[in-house]
């Protein structure tokens, strides 16, 4: 798959289907119409192709606005090149774009940048300045301007709308299960390890500390989790705390993975962690001994998941 990232100076020779969109999570309701794109595109002889925008809308029109995403734009290239997708094309969002008449946006970026000659699109999909057009005219500008215009079903839509509000509350919530049942994969984070306080490595559970670069990045609920990695090429599991420190009266979140059989320099490294399941909310304990005994525990109902549900 190719991503173009500067869509201003790119122009395609290729014939194109395009559907626009978001896509935050490529969760299965996107799933069912980027298939659909895909298929089409195979079957007519056009280039699949998902135009989408960054920073999301909401941040920019909504300066007050705190939207949470569930994927990076890294996260969500990776998920559409498994798929299958041939071009990801990502329109910077600003002020000035927004204010774009609709027949510009058709024929400057659709017509002249893309190529489309088809374009599915959701039946309440509003474009241009002040979201003032519609899928009626849509079809209006694809007869003046050559191409088809497909209609995604009220179903299909009502399902990737429902889905999304659906995997946020289930993160905000810690629900990793449900959240990854409607993605249709595990969710992650992918941070930078920093060195941390040390404590892990004093209580005989060292933790690589990450830290997320993305601040527009969804957390789940503070709490541990049963996670899986591949760092430095190997798979491996561990378990993860997201939350305060209580025990050690932390004033900031962090978020640390302490991984089992694993023992190497990863500072600085890069690294995508995988949710598999929840154990427990964050608790403060007594004693600095409280807390290593409920890792202990923490890491035999780990590793007793990780045997039942991920064995190899």
């Amino acid at each position: 798959m190719r991503k173009v990232k500067n869509i201003e100076t790119y122009k395609s020779e290729e014939p194109a289907v395009v559907t626009i969109g978001t896509f935050d999570g490529v969760h299965i309701g996107h799933q069912k119409i980027i298939k659909r794109l895909i298929n089409t595109g195979k079957e007519d002889g056009l280039k699949s192709v998902i135009l989408t925008f960054f920073p999301h809308p909401r941040m920019v029109l909504q300066k007050d606005s705190n939207i949470k995403l569930i994927n990076t734009i890294k996260e969500r290239h990776d998920i559409l090149d498994d798929l299958g997708l041939d071009y990801l094309m990502i329109k910077k969002f600003t002020q000035e774009f927004s204010r774009i008449s609709a027949e510009d946006f058709v024929k400057d970026i659709l017509v002249d940048k893309i190529n489309a000659k088809k374009v599915i699109i959701g039946y309440d999909h509003r474009f241009g300045r002040n979201r003032n057009a519609d899928i009626n005219d849509l079809k209006v500008f694809g007869e003046t301007y050559g191409f088809e215009v497909e209609e995604i079903s009220a179903q299909d839509i009502n399902d990737v709308s429902v889905s999304s509000t659906k995997i946020r509350k289930a993160l905000e919530a810690g629900d990793i299960l449900k959240a990854n049942a409607f993605l249709g994969y595990n969710f992650m984070i992918s941070g930078v390890v920093t060195k941390g306080k040390g404590l892990g490595k004093q209580l005989n559970f060292p933790t690589a500390n990450l830290k997320i670069i993305e601040d527009y990045k969804i957390i789940p609920k503070q709490g541990s989790y049963i996670v899986r990695a591949t760092v430095q090429g190997k798979p491996v599991f561990g378990m993860m705390n997201i939350g305060m420190n209580p025990t050690v009266n932390g004033s900031n979140q962090t978020i640390e993975v302490h991984f089992f059989d694993f023992n190497a320099d990863i500072y600085d490294d890069t690294i995508k962690i995988e949710f598999l399941h929840r154990l427990r909310d964050e608790e403060k304990f007594d004693s600095i001994e409280a807390l290593t005994e409920q890792l202990k525990k923490d890491k035999t109902t780990a590793l007793d998941y990780i045997s039942k549900h991920h064995a190899e």
